[in-house]
């Protein structure tokens, strides 16, 4: 029988918000936590839970990072360029900054120089500091040294190249000469690696990702606020063929992140003229916007 996995983006994806939906459809969580825990990074912890979102129970997956890569990530106002309370523009700079090219927080550097987003990227050996940046090379050995199957490292590897290809296509440089703070960082590598193993663990036939909502308005980058789809975004979506709806909200509801996994996973536009329903997962995003904030990911077979 058919089993095709269902990603319902309604309320756009994020790499959070699909590893805790592909967990709650049923993934397991010592396979996806074994994947995790043989990283060659530091700096986080994971943790599976259930919230209510939406007057719903939806799984919540959370990297926790310590102080050396905690980021703005869900500070609202912070992310869309507003105010502070006592009514003075939130301060630029620091170490903890967003992306150039989306609100993954995503930060670029070029040989040390043009970097925008300060220091999350993490060194070997517990070395971290505020300078150092990961190319796709070592990306890439950090999922080859993961704990999961090989379909599950290429799936992991193929949502990298995806993100790193944008961020090329952004500024302007060789793919080779891009070197990430975030998509190089303990965050997006867990986001990215739990996503690949939960997939792989669900063992399904094909992915449906219909249309991706893409917000409106404003992400704050280092050099200011960038529109939404931010750069790296519309730039996946673009060489996925990922159709996007419009939408009122205001916010970015598809990350860089979740344009990866949507991109990558994706095998098909539309759900079967009929099907049934064999498992229901529903993973909570974090910020705070006009919509429902959950991704519902489906395991349907197909009815002849």
């Amino acid at each position: 029988m058919t089993r095709l996995l269902y990603l319902e983006c309604t309320a756009g994806i994020s790499g959070d918000m699909a590893a805790a939906a592909l967990l709650d459809a049923g993934a397991s969580e010592e396979v996806v936590r074994r994947a995790l825990d043989s990283l060659d990074v530091e700096g986080f912890a994971v943790e599976i839970s259930r919230v209510v979102k939406s007057g719903l129970d939806v799984c919540d997956f959370a990297v926790v990072l310590d102080a050396a890569h905690e980021n703005h990530d869900h500070d609202m106002a912070y992310l869309h360029g507003r105010e502070r309370e006592d009514g003075r523009e939130r301060e630029e700079g620091g170490d903890r900054e967003g992306s150039c090219v989306g609100g993954d927080g995503y930060g670029y550097g070029l040989d040390g120089e043009r970097e925008c987003g300060g220091g999350r990227g993490h060194g070997h050996d517990g070395a971290e500091g505020t300078g150092h940046h990961r190319g796709p090379r070592e990306i890439e050995a950090i999922i080859d040294g993961a704990t999961m199957t090989g379909e599950a490292k290429a799936t992991a590897r193929r949502i990298f190249e995806l993100v790193a290809q944008a961020e090329a296509r952004a500024h302007g440089v060789p793919l080779g000469d891009v070197h990430f703070h975030e998509v190089g960082a303990v965050d997006s590598i867990a986001d990215i690696v739990a996503i690949a193993a939960a997939v792989d663990d669900l063992n399904v036939d094909g992915v449906v990702v219909t249309d991706l909502p893409c917000g409106r308005g404003t992400v704050r980058c280092q050099h200011g606020l960038i529109p939404v789809p931010a750069p790296a975004t519309a730039f996946i979506a673009e060489a996925c063929g990922l159709p996007l709806t419009p939408s009122t909200v205001e916010g970015e509801l598809v990350t860089p992140t979740g344009a990866a996994v949507a991109g990558a996973l994706r095998t098909q536009g539309a759900l079967p003229e009929r099907f049934t329903i064999q498992r229901i997962g529903m993973g909570a995003g974090k910020r705070a916007y006009d919509t429902s904030g959950i991704l519902r990911a489906m395991i349907v077979e197909p009815l002849v």
